[in-house]
């Protein structure tokens, strides 16, 4: 199992996007930080089973796991040593605005 590594901006937007759906619905927010915690699990177990993000160079291997409930998708990187998750975007907002953030 490989240790999973969040980059300080995904952290934020977690928190931001749980504190949203806390705002619309009691229990929404810590829903979607459960569902976001679970992805980490399965991406530190099967980090190669995911596809690589639609636009992205390939050679820069980043992929994309689809959280099931909300429209958002982890953007990550998988190393020998860990996985290293750069982004969770919005599906449907400012597509690749996290890409600066990759280091080539």
């Amino acid at each position: 199992m490989l240790t999973v590594r969040l980059h300080p901006a995904a952290v934020e937007e977690a928190l931001a996007a749980a504190g949203w759906y806390e705002d619309r619905q009691t229990g929404l927010g810590q829903d979607l930080l459960a569902e976001f915690d679970r992805a980490c699990a399965v991406l530190a177990e099967t980090p190669s089973a995911w596809p690589i993000w639609p636009g992205i160079a390939r050679r820069l291997g980043i992929r994309r796991f689809l959280l099931s409930r909300f429209p958002y998708g982890i953007a990550f990187e998988a190393t020998d040593d860990e996985v290293v998750v750069y982004a969770i975007a919005h599906l449907a907002r400012r597509p690749g605005y996290w890409r600066g953030r990759i280091k080539p």
